[in-house]
C-alpha cells in the first residue's frame, strides 16, 4: 500500500509539471516564444492561489479563505495579466530579447517571494494553504489518489482544450506565424496579437499549475521555484516533442522519473554528508538524457505532425 501511496505522489507531481509543458508548449512549441522565465510563472500562480485560500494571519497581508476552486482562477488570471504585461513590452522584439526579458521577471519574482514577508511569508513561506480532499490526509493512498485524479483531470481539460485551439483557424495561424510570419502577414494575419494571445494563455497554464502544486503540498516557499524548474521544464518538453501535447505530457512524467530515480539513487550511495554536493548529478543525468534523445530523436519521442504547417505553406503559395 505505502509504494502505491508513493506512485500516486510521484505521478500526481508529474501531472503538475504536465500542465507547465502545455503552457510552454503553448508558447514555444506552437508559436515560438522562448521562455526562461518559467519558475516565476509557476511561482506567481501558486502564491495567489495560496493568499487567496489561506486563513487569515497576523503576521502577513491576505488570508481570504476563499475556495480553492478561485484560488486556481485568480493564479490563472495573475498569469496571463504578468504575460500580458510582459508581451506588450517584449513580443516586438527579437527572440533573445523575450528570453532576456522572461529571466529578468523571474529573477524578480524570486526576490519578492523571499524578501516581502507580509505577504508571501519571506524565505519561511507559507503553510496551511488548504489541500484537496484533506479529510483524507489519515490515509496516504487514498489522499494521493484523490489528487491524482482531480489532477489528471486537470491536464486531461487543458489537452483536450489546447488540442481544439491547435485545430482551430487560430492555432493553425499560430503555426503559420512560427513558420513564416511574412507569409502570415500577407494573408491578413496580425502576428503581434497572435504572440500576445498565445504568450497569456501560455503564462495563465503556468500559473494554474503553480496552484495545483501548492494546494496538493500545503505548503509554499521561494526554494520551490528556482531557475532549475525551468531547465526541467525545457527538458521534459524537449524529450517529449515540442510542438505536440502527447509529447508534453509524456516528457514530463519521463523526465520527472529520470530526476526521482536518481535522487532517490543518490541517497542510497552516498553518505548524508555529502548528498548534498551529490546532489548536483541529477543535472548531469538528465543533461546525458538529453543530448541522447536529441541524437537518437532530434525532434522528441512523439514529434510535431507538421501537415498543418505544410497545408498553410502550399496555401500561401497558390495564392
Amino acid at each position: 500500500m505505502e509504494l502505491l501511496a508513493y506512485c500516486a505522489f510521484f505521478l500526481t507531481i508529474a501531472m503538475t509539471y504536465a500542465i507547465i509543458c502545455l503552457g510552454l508548449n503553448v508558447q514555444w512549441g506552437q508559436t515560438g516564444l522562448f521562455n526562461v522565465g518559467i519558475a516565476g510563472f509557476v511561482g506567481l500562480g501558486g502564491y495567489i492561489s495560496a493568499i487567496l485560500t489561506t486563513p487569515e494571519a497576523a503576521e502577513r497581508i491576505g488570508g481570504f479563505g476563499l475556495p480553492i476552486a478561485a484560488g486556481w482562477a485568480g493564479a490563472m488570471l495573475g498569469g496571463a495579466v504578468l504575460s500580458l504585461a510582459v508581451g506588450l513590452l517584449t513580443l516586438r522584439m527579437r527572440s533573445d530579447y523575450l528570453a532576456i526579458t522572461t529571466f529578468g521577471i523571474a529573477v524578480a519574482l524570486q526576490l519578492v517571494f523571499q524578501n516581502a514577508e507580509t505577504l508571501t511569508g519571506g524565505a519561511f513561506g507559507m503553510a496551511f494553504v488548504p489541500r484537496p480532499f484533506a479529510g483524507f490526509q489519515g490515509n496516504a493512498f487514498a489522499f494521493n489518489l484523490a489528487n491524482l485524479a482531480v489532477t489528471c483531470a486537470v491536464v486531461l481539460a487543458l489537452y483536450l482544450l489546447l488540442e481544439h485551439l491547435l485545430r482551430s483557424p487560430w492555432g493553425r495561424t499560430l503555426r503559420a506565424v512560427r513558420e513564416d510570419e511574412v507569409a502570415a502577414q500577407a494573408l491578413g494575419k496580425n502576428p503581434a496579437s497572435l504572440r500576445l494571445q498565445a504568450f497569456a494563455l501560455g503564462g495563465a497554464i503556468m500559473a494554474l499549475a503553480g496552484a495545483v502544486q501548492a494546494h496538493f503540498i500545503g505548503f509554499i516557499a521561494p526554494g520551490n521555484f528556482l531557475p532549475m524548474m525551468t531547465f526541467q521544464v525545457w527538458a521534459m518538453l524537449i524529450v517529449g516533442g515540442s510542438g505536440n501535447n502527447r509529447g508534453a505530457i509524456l516528457g514530463a512524467v519521463l523526465v520527472w522519473a529520470i530526476w526521482a530515480l536518481s535522487g532517490a539513487l543518490i541517497a542510497e550511495v552516498f553518505p548524508a554528508d555529502q548528498q548534498a554536493r551529490a546532489a548536483s548529478l541529477q543535472i548531469v543525468v538528465i543533461g546525458v538524457m538529453l543530448c541522447l534523445i536529441l541524437l537518437w530523436r532530434p525532434q522528441g519521442i512523439l514529434p510535431e505532425i507538421r501537415s498543418v504547417s505544410r497545408h498553410l505553406g502550399r496555401r500561401h503559395k497558390d495564392q
